[in-house]
């Protein structure tokens, strides 16, 4: 028996058909050991020692690879191929290896590219050892990221509250986004001036020429930036003669691109399919591990994790076999398109991701699809079949034109481009980020020295057109354009963009609007105090030189405890650095940096951090618990704020600070209206912790008013009395809107008006209905459906009720679910006594009641025999513990960043 180790689930099943009996494969569900999220998990003083963790849900699955492979002659591992599924191995083999199980069997390492009978039998036949030093570069890469991220890290939170964590390569295509939104802000609008001269032939062909010179000097695009100039140009053309200069008609190839690579397919589908890069890996990911075609499931795809552009030889064949039949001979070159790369190392060496069955056209398997997989399959086959077809033939032809008048002389040009054959323009043409206008019009046919006319073309238009433009800022970075510049740059991997780009969403570091990345202000502040700070670890060239590093130790050239020894040197060394560093330096050094973006000029010239309240203090940024905002210099007495952002930006009236609605008549103190991080509130006084109120759904600023902050800042408000147990009801508005409460038990209100208008009938209504329906909280309880009498041994009711859950029994703290098709209305006394035993035997019973009540009682299990429970020191011990893992899941939630996630 021959046992398989593969990453999927879906794969094994696949697998295994393929296989046969004489195999057994199982899928290890991805990485089986991560680094705990905790310090200490890498030792650099131990030459960057690993301590590695196995949860739960890995255990039970490893275990099951360890029974099987103990009765196995043969071990294969067979996850994917690239770096993460190199590690994958690794781990498998060493936690058996730990386990005992392998004493002499055979161990073997086989990799697919693709899920096809052929690609997993020819791989079976030749199987190879593991990859040492791709293992090392996955080693040193999750070390990297964890270092950092847990170095780096609690620096941030202690210098900067408020933000969340920095990670290696996160932090540098955070950069390049916020890099991006500073050239925009500071960006200044140029005035320019375009000029075109419709141009008739004596034949009467129509055209256009624009203006590439006057009075012997060249004209740029943006040359002319002024109106003068361009009316002065203008007149002297609408008074001279036109004569075609010169005539030049050259051939033209345009070649295909080259067949799809992780990065250029992410791009790709982003500019033509809308996908985000990890929606264009999950879909990939299907079509790679097999869809069932006919009863029988392939993969559709080859192996999506590659940075190579070359194709097998047998695939070549194929395609220009399909070419040949469905768009004719002429389309098939002469000899096959072989596209190469230099690689860096084993992942780059794969092929390119191409269809593994090119004569599956896309129509025919679109109904077995669904609409996302089938646009990225037709995608990555007309790609590849693009990749193999003749060149596109065009003619480009240039006429420049003289223009005589008033003494001076004139040149236009008009450019044409024509295609005389569409080669692999039939079926596919690559998309772009920066469209440029590209005059793809056939040009008539002149001859040198032929007079022109300037004609306007409808009667409408002039015959010589000054249009007016202004310089626009550059484009914010789409998810195709970052992860290319990020190619461009040599950061990180394109196996890794998606995640990458995913984590910065996550964190709220950005925000995906139109297409376009847009960095938050969060994202921004630990950009600047990244830059200011520790601006080696996030310097473009520096990242890119760690990334060749990386790759040699993946090819072998390089230690990779030397590369970690040599960074973590001086990693370490900056960040003890700043340790002493007050948070006051830091501040100042973001006010310097974040200019700019939160203190922009004014238009009359005033100080632009001025505060508008006070006139006296200046404003500064400001760091809470809850992120950063603006505030002014003189608090507390002086309380503005606002958030960050332009004064004069998205925020409208955010610079014009608090609104005072008048003076509270108990207090004598000012009521104001203001805008906060979490949208506009009402304001009593100024004192370091005044009284606030949020405006609730539906309540908007403008309409606001002395009474209506008056009733915001008198919640909650009292109701009345309740008449069964004299206790107070309540009314006020919460995070889930307007509410009235009863001894823990909240019920709804309609609208934020009616918290100031309710009675005591209404409310005690509304908590009834509550309670009916089995709400409320702190022993508020719903109507029973059968009241079946008392406990006989520890008292207390035993009443059926009906949960969302179905019908159920419940004494106490013990809620015993009725068996299925039993009519909760039939049920007895004893039967539910049995059913409550039972449940309270299993430990049904909540937390310290039921501790409590085991420690002096026995309880009846459902066959009538007495069984002793824990004591107290028993419930003791094990709510220590619950504490203690209660304590742990809640540190989890601030895990530093993750690079290789």
């Amino acid at each position: 028996m021959n046992v398989v180790i593969v990453e999927s689930p879906a794969k094994a099943k696949t697998i295994n058909k393929y296989l046969g009996t004489d195999y057994t494969v199982l899928a290890s569900y991805g990485h089986v050991r991560d680094l705990p999220p905790k310090d200490g998990s890498v030792q650099p003083d131990d030459n960057f020692a690993m301590s590695w963790q196995v949860d739960s849900k890995s255990q039970k699955r490893l275990t099951e690879i360890a029974n099987a492979v103990k009765e196995a002659d043969r071990l294969i591992l067979a996850t994917d191929p690239d770096r993460e599924g190199e590690a994958i191995s690794w781990h498998v083999l060493e936690v058996l290896q730990k386990k005992r199980v392998l004493k002499d069997k055979q161990v073997e390492r086989v990799v697919f590219n693709a899920i096809t009978k052929k690609a997993i039998l020819e791989a079976m036949d030749n199987p190879r050892q593991l990859d040492t030093p791709l293992v090392d570069a996955y080693l040193a890469r999750r070390a990297l990221d964890y270092l950092v991220g847990f170095t780096l890290s609690p620096v941030l939170w202690r210098k900067l509250p408020g933000a969340r964590s920095a990670g290696r390569v996160q932090s540098v295509a955070l950069r390049l986004i916020c890099d991006r939104e500073m050239e925009i802000e500071v960006f200044r609008a140029q005035e320019y001036w375009s000029i075109f001269a419709n141009m008739k032939t004596p034949a009467g062909d129509m055209f256009q020429a624009g203006l590439t010179g006057f009075d012997g000097r060249k004209i740029g695009r943006h040359d002319i930036n002024n109106e003068a100039e361009a009316s002065t140009i203008k007149s002297m053309l609408e008074s001279a003669s036109f004569a075609v200069d010169s005539v030049a008609s050259k051939p033209a190839r345009r070649n295909p691109a080259a067949p799809f690579t992780t990065s250029t397919l992410q791009q790709e589908a982003s500019r033509k399919l809308g996908f985000a890069a990890s929606r264009t890996m999950q879909v990939a990911q299907k079509l790679y591990e097999g869809i069932s075609i006919g009863g029988e499931t392939s993969g559709l795809i080859t192996y999506m994790r590659t940075d190579g552009v070359q194709i097998a030889g047998e695939a070549i064949a194929a395609a220009r076999s399909v070419i040949s039949q469905d768009f004719g001979a002429n389309y098939v070159p002469e000899k096959p398109r072989v596209y190469s790369t230099k690689a860096k190392n084993a992942q780059e060496a794969h092929e390119a991701i191409r269809p593994t069955d090119l004569s599956r056209r896309p129509k025919d398997v679109a109904r077995f699809l669904d609409p996302d997989q089938a646009k990225l399959y037709e995608l990555i086959w007309k790609r590849t079949m693009a990749s193999q077809m003749e060149s596109a033939v065009l003619e480009r032809t240039t006429i420049e034109i003289l223009a005589k008048g008033a003494g001076k002389n004139a040149n236009l040009r008009a450019t044409g481009s024509v295609v005389r054959f569409d080669g692999f323009l039939a079926l596919y043409q690559e998309g772009r980020d920066d469209e440029e206008d590209e005059n793809s019009r056939r040009l008539p046919a002149v001859d040198d020295g032929a007079a022109l006319t300037a004609t306007s073309v409808d009667g409408k238009s002039d015959a010589i057109e000054a249009s007016q433009h202004f310089t626009t800022p550059p484009p914010r970075y789409t998810e195709a354009s970052l992860v290319k510049k990020m190619e461009e740059l040599g950061i990180g991997r394109p196996s890794t963009y998606a995640s990458t780009l995913q984590t910065l969403r996550d964190r709220d570091y950005v925000e995906l609007e139109k297409k376009q990345l847009v960095p938050q202000d969060k994202g921004r502040i630990v950009t600047a105090f990244l830059e200011s700070f520790f601006q080696r670890y996030v310097e473009f060239d520096f990242t890119a030189s760690l990334e060749e590093k990386l790759d040699k130790i993946s090819a072998g050239e390089l230690s990779w405890q030397d590369v970690l020894r040599d960074f973590w040197t001086n990693f370490s060394g900056a960040v003890d650095e700043i340790k002493d560093l007050r948070v006051s330096e830091v501040i100042d050094a973001l006010n310097e940096l974040l200019g700019p973006h939160i203190f922009p000029p004014k238009e009359d010239g005033t100080d632009p951090r001025k505060c508008p309240t006070c006139d006296t203090g200046q404003l500064s940024l400001k760091v809470s618990r809850w992120g950063a905002f603006i505030g002014c210099s003189n608090y507390p007495e002086c309380g503005f704020t606002r958030q960050l952002g332009k004064p004069n930006g998205e925020d409208g009236d955010a610079d014009e600070g608090p609104k005072v609605l008048g003076v509270d008549p108990e207090s004598g103190l000012d009521v104001s209206l203001r805008k906060g991080r979490f949208g506009p509130y009402v304001q009593l006084g100024e004192e370091a912790k005044p009284k606030r109120a949020s405006l609730p759904k539906g309540w908007s600023a403008p309409d606001m008013d002395l009474d209506k902050a008056l009733q915001l800042l008198s919640l909650p408000r009292e109701v009345g009395l309740h008449p069964e147990d004299g206790k107070m009801i309540s009314a006020g508005i919460g995070r889930y809107g307007p509410f009235v409460l009863h001894e823990g038990t909240y019920a709804n209100l309609t609208t934020p008006d009616e918290v100031f208008s309710v009675g005591i009938n209404r409310a005690v209504d509304a908590l009834a209905e509550k309670r009916a329906k089995g709400g409320g909280r702190r022993g508020a309880a719903a109507t029973p459906l059968k009241e079946l009498g008392e406990h006989p041994d520890e008292g207390g009711p035993v009443n059926v009720f009906d949960g969302r859950y179905g019908p159920y029994v419940k004494h106490g703290k013990i809620n015993a679910t009725l068996p299925k098709d039993t009519d909760p209305k039939a049920i007895t006394l004893e039967q539910a006594l049995e059913l409550v035993a039972a449940k309270a035997a299993k430990g049904g019973a909540k937390k310290k009641s039921a501790a409590k009540k085991s420690s002096t009682k026995k309880t009846k299990t459902a066959n009538g025999e007495s069984k002793p429970t824990a004591g107290k020191a028993a419930a003791k011990k094990t709510s220590a513990k619950s504490t203690k893992e209660v304590a742990v899941d809640a540190s989890s939630d601030e895990v530093p960043w993750d690079d290789a996630s």
